[in-house]
């Protein structure tokens, strides 16, 4: 009797019908597991003025897209790869300060309506030409205090007007009292901004003469002596009109540094449309939350999969044998 048992257990076939026996008893005992899992929450402001429409990004078919058409795809990437249980709040940044769309919802339940939300953001939004970025992120950093949250801050920085010489004003808040991530898009060479009629339509690029060069306003620089037509008091920045390349665009990464690290949060550029999810990881606020994990579902599915290997897998075996090799069936016919 021993040997009959211990010969027939031998079989990998009916070791395998017996482990899936146990693993199905099991789905009647075993239910879910506790796990603790670290949650997130964001607040995500994506500047949509113009100079994110500049196309120095490509799609995996190598054509050319827009650093506003990467950060949309880089956001609806990392909502996808946040644990469920955490939420993420969206915002639009134009002129001087930020717009909440909506406060946070969590990316499991709510995907459908937040994925659809981070695809229809248009440039179209802006209500203002203008780009004042580090007021928009000192009042994005206000915001995402207010909504207890994180923040994400995606800009290629450049600043429309350009900022005086004296620097602007400075961030007025405790560093570090709130979270997150300054996110630089855009490459690093200039780029030609596209430039739209009223009705949206592309009609070109903008030029020297296009944009405000430099900023007149407050003191003149440390050079405006040494410039043609100086005047202290009727011609402070030289009496010729200013030279410059404000008409193209990079990403302003030593800027964006620079306000970083004055507001406490942490500078990632974004290298494409799956770069965000680590460098968020890595920044925002881990957030423990108590969950659970159902094991019926694992523990059916590898009962399954080894019925079919005994049932299914040697049938389609001896098919194939009999069918033979591609080489024989050539010499049969």
């Amino acid at each position: 009797m021993n040997r009959f048992l211990t010969r027939n257990f031998r079989d990998r076939r009916l070791q395998a019908l017996a482990a899936a026996l146990l693993l199905l008893a099991m789905t009647f005992v075993v239910s879910t597991v506790t796990l603790t899992r670290n949650m997130v929450d964001v607040l995500a402001v994506v500047d949509i003025t113009g100079s994110m429409n500049v196309r120095d990004y490509k799609r995996p078919d190598g054509t050319p897209t827009s650093r506003l058409e990467t950060a949309k795809a880089a956001l609806r990437d990392l909502v996808t790869r946040l644990p469920c249980g955490s939420r993420l709040a969206l915002g639009i940044f134009t002129e001087r300060r930020p717009f909440l769309l909506f406060t946070p919802i969590e990316v499991c339940r709510d995907f459908s309506p937040l994925d659809g939300a981070l695809d229809a953001l248009d440039w179209r939004m802006a209500w203002e030409g203008d780009s004042r970025i580090s007021a928009g992120f000192y009042r994005a950093i206000e915001m995402a205090a207010g909504l207890g949250t994180d923040l994400i801050f995606i800009s290629d920085g450049h600043e429309a007007p350009p900022p005086p010489s004296t620097g602007g004003a400075g961030f007025e808040g405790k560093p570090g009292a709130v979270r997150g991530l300054i996110v630089g898009a855009g490459g690093y060479g200039l780029s030609q901004i596209p430039k739209f009629d009223d009705r949206g339509r592309e009609t070109g690029f903008y030029g020297e003469t296009d944009v405000q060069q430099e900023n007149r306003f407050g003191p003149p620089p440390a050079d405006a002596e040494s410039r043609p037509g100086y005047e202290p008091r009727n011609a402070p920045f030289g009496a010729t009109a200013a030279h410059g390349t404000e008409h193209l665009s990079s990403v302003r990464e030593p800027y964006l540094r620079k306000l970083a690290g004055e507001t406490g949060l942490a500078y990632a550029h974004l290298e494409g449309p799956g770069g965000l999810f680590a460098p968020v990881m890595q920044a925002a606020t881990p957030r423990p939350m108590p969950g659970s994990f159902d094991l019926r579902p694992l523990l059916g599915s590898a009962a399954l999969a080894l019925l079919l290997a005994v049932y299914a897998v040697p049938p389609l075996r001896a098919r194939l044998r009999r069918r033979g090799t591609p080489a024989q069936r050539w010499k049969k016919a």
